[in-house]
């Protein structure tokens, strides 16, 4: 397991910049699936996937999304971070079998809220952007 970073307030700078690489296994799918029942065939049924043109089942649009929780709660700021919202855009299908990099830079940060301004961006092995979204990050004072 990967160790938990612990920048604090005063360390989130507009430019810091954290990234982590995964790849989305056939289990990771069927989990998302058990966890949430989302059971649409265009995600479960590669039949069914490939029928309507993609390359196999199309990987859950907010199982990527949920990539930007690791990045807050354990790259960027880490321990010290309750997340206060999460803006996302699915750019491309992902599919299983991707090799994603989540890459997180700060781009403001408020003293006042306690809470840094994160874009997010998710490409995939191709260098294509597949996710994006902005994250507010809450951190103790």
């Amino acid at each position: 397991m990967r160790a938990v970073n612990h920048y604090t307030l005063a360390e989130m700078q507009p430019g810091l910049t954290e990234s982590f690489t995964v790849t989305v296994t056939e289990e990771m799918m069927d989990a998302f699936a058990r966890l949430t029942g989302d059971v649409s065939p265009i995600h479960v049924d590669e039949a069914y996937a490939r029928g309507r043109g993609y390359k196999g089942r199309v990987v859950y649009g907010m199982l990527g999304g949920s990539l930007f929780s690791t990045l807050a709660g354990v790259y960027l700021p880490g321990e010290h971070c309750l997340l206060h919202g999460v803006e996302c855009r699915f750019a491309r299908p992902i599919f299983i079998g991707d090799t994603l990099t989540v890459t997180g830079t700060v781009t403001d940060v408020s003293e006042f809220a306690a809470e840094a301004q994160i874009k997010a961006v998710i490409t995939n092995q191709d260098g294509k952007q597949v996710t994006r979204g902005i994250l507010k990050a809450g951190l103790a004072k």
